[in-house]
């Protein structure tokens, strides 16, 4: 099965305290998280930090649309407790427009 990827980035609140504290949580989403992931078309899924800045990679299946992911999250009660407690964590990079959190990057060099 061909998989396309996806990368975002995403910032955190600049604070050590809250930075350990967002890496716990990731150690073990909760299940209905993973779940939500998984059924929107997500195969895999990672997440790197270099300070504050969070990048994120998926691999999702060819029909993957993220707007249908965007309103399934809206209608999961779940996860919109964890979006709402990740964002006690989060932040919006710098030229996000309001209520952005991760912002999609374009791939500017393949090898």
């Amino acid at each position: 099965m061909k998989l396309n990827r996806l990368c975002y980035a995403c910032d955190l609140i600049n604070d050590a305290g809250l930075i350990e504290e967002y890496e716990t949580y990731h150690q073990k989403i909760w299940p209905e998280i993973e779940k939500s992931i998984l059924e929107a078309g997500i195969a895999d899924m990672e997440i790197y930090r270099c300070g504050n800045r969070l990048f994120m990679i998926t691999e999702t299946s060819a029909d993957f649309d993220p707007e249908v992911k965007k309103q399934m999250d809206l209608d999961n009660p779940k996860v919109q407790e964890w979006e709402n407690l990740m964002w006690n964590y989060q932040q919006a990079i710098p030229f996000a427009h309001e209520g952005e959190k991760w912002i999609p990057m374009k791939r500017i060099f393949k090898l």
